[in-house]
C-alpha cells in the first residue's frame, strides 16, 4: 500500500530522505572551486606561519651574536647563497645523484621488505625466528652499519645502497606484517570458501586488506632510507660523484655556513615533498575506502 505524500507519514519520509541526501552530498565532498581554494588556503597558511616563525627565531639567534656569521649565517645570506647554487648546473647534478641513489635504494628496500613481510607474516616458524630480529634491525642506527658496509664494498655506491636497504626494509616488512595481522578473519574464511589459495589469497584478499598499514610502513621506510642516505653520503665520499651529502661535507670543511644551511634546506624540502606525496596516496586510499573524514 503506497504512502500518501500529503500525510504526516509521507512528509516525514520526505524530510528523512532529504536529510540523508544532504549527508551523502557532504561525504562525497561536492565542493566548488571556491571551496577548494578555501581548503587549500586552510592547509597552506599554517605552513607559511611556521616558516615565518622559524625565520624570525633564526634571525634573532644571528642578531644575538652567539656565533660569528661564518659559523651560523643568517637567512638573507643563506638564501642568497642557495639562489646562486640553484643557478649552477653542477648543483642540480648533485641533487640528481642523491635522488637516484634514494629511489634505487628505496625500490630495492620495498622489494626486500615485501618478500620478507609476506613470508614472516604467514609462516609461524619464520615469525617466531625472525619477528623480533626485524624489529631489532629497525631500531638499529644506520650509521652503525657503515663500518661493515665499507669493509664489504669499499667506498662505493654499493656501500651506501647496502645501508639504505638495511635502514628501510625492516620498516616496510613490519608494516606489511602488521597489516596482515589485522586482516579480518571473516575475509580469510570467505576467501577459502571461494577457493583462493596462496598467491590468489595474497593478491585478492590479504594485500588489499593490509594496504593501509603497508602504506604507513612505506612512509616510515622512506624516512629511514632518506636518513640513511644522507649519513652515507657524509661518510662515503666517492670521487667525481657530487651529491648533497658531499656538499654538506665540504661546506663544513670550508666553514661555509651559508652553503651548508642552504643545502640542508634543500634536503628538508625534498623530504617534505615526498611526505606530501605519501599523504596524497593515503588520502586517496581513504576516499576509496570511504574513510575520508569530513572537515569543516
Amino acid at each position: 500500500m503506497a504512502v500518501d505524500q500529503a500525510s504526516p507519514t509521507g512528509r516525514s519520509a520526505d524530510v528523512h530522505a532529504a536529510q540523508l541526501a544532504g549527508l551523502d552530498a557532504l561525504e562525497l565532498g561536492g565542493g566548488t572551486s571556491s571551496g577548494l581554494a578555501v581548503r587549500l588556503w586552510g592547509r597552506l597558511w599554517p605552513m607559511l606561519l611556521a616558516v615565518a616563525i622559524v625565520l624570525v627565531i633564526w634571525q634573532a639567534i644571528v642578531w644575538s651574536g652567539r656565533w660569528p656569521e661564518y659559523v651560523f649565517a643568517g637567512p638573507a645570506e643563506t638564501f642568497g647563497r642557495l639562489g646562486e647554487r640553484l643557478s649552477d648546473p653542477e648543483y642540480w647534478h648533485a641533487i640528481s645523484v642523491t635522488m637516484r641513489r634514494a629511489i634505487t635504494g628505496f625500490a630495492v628496500s620495498v622489494l626486500v621488505g615485501l618478500v620478507i613481510g609476506a613470508l614472516v607474516s604467514r609462516i609461524k616458524v619464520l615469525r617466531a625466528a625472525f619477528g623480533s630480529l626485524i624489529t631489532g634491525l629497525q631500531t638499529m642506527p644506520s650509521i652503525a652499519w657503515f663500518p661493515l658496509a665499507i669493509l664489504l664494498f669499499g667506498l662505493t655506491e654499493s656501500a651506501i645502497t647496502f645501508v639504505v636497504i638495511l635502514g628501510a626494509a625492516p620498516s616496510i616488512a613490519n608494516g606489511l606484517i602488521t597489516g596482515v595481522d589485522y586482516t579480518p578473519p571473516i575475509l580469510l574464511r570467505a576467501s577459502h570458501v571461494l577457493g583462493f589459495r596462496r598467491l590468489q589469497l595474497y593478491r585478492h584478499v590479504i594485500l588489499p586488506a593490509s594496504l593501509p598499514s603497508f602504506l604507513a610502513g612505506l612512509k616510515q621506510g622512506w624516512a629511514f632510507a632518506w636518513r640513511s642516505l644522507m649519513a652515507g653520503e657524509l661518510v662515503v665520499i666517492i670521487a667525481h660523484q657530487s651529491s648533497l651529502g658531499e656538499r654538506l661535507f665540504f661546506d663544513r670543511e670550508l666553514a661555509d655556513s651559508a652553503g651548508l644551511l642552504g643545502t640542508m634546506i634543500v634536503i628538508l624540502v625534498i623530504g617534505i615533498g615526498i611526505d606530501l606525496l605519501f599523504e596524497a596516496a593515503d588520502n586517496a586510499l581513504r576516499r576509496r575506502w570511504g574513510l575520508q573524514q569530513v572537515r569543516n
